[in-house]
């Protein structure tokens, strides 16, 4: 994936919810990546004082991703 058609559709306060909507998005076709400040799985509790578990996916395949995991596409 390129990193200039990314977007992140969720953030999860913990890997394993992240873990189950990425599976989600996998078993719909749909590649996502995982974005957390948790200084490499040593300390998980670090990433939910920031932006927290994000699951991130190519732009043209954020609606569908959205509509998989049930968020409201955000306002422009």
């Amino acid at each position: 994936m390129a990193t200039h058609d990314l977007v992140v559709v969720a953030a999860f306060g913990d890997r394993p919810a992240a873990d189950v909507a990425m599976s989600a998005l996998e078993a719909a076709g749909i590649e996502s990546l995982l974005r957390a400040d948790d200084s490499g799985s040593m300390r998980a509790h670090m990433a939910w004082t920031g932006a927290g578990f994000q699951v991130i996916v190519r732009a043209e395949d954020a609606a569908a991703a959205r509509d998989i995991l049930n968020i409201p596409a955000k306002p422009l």
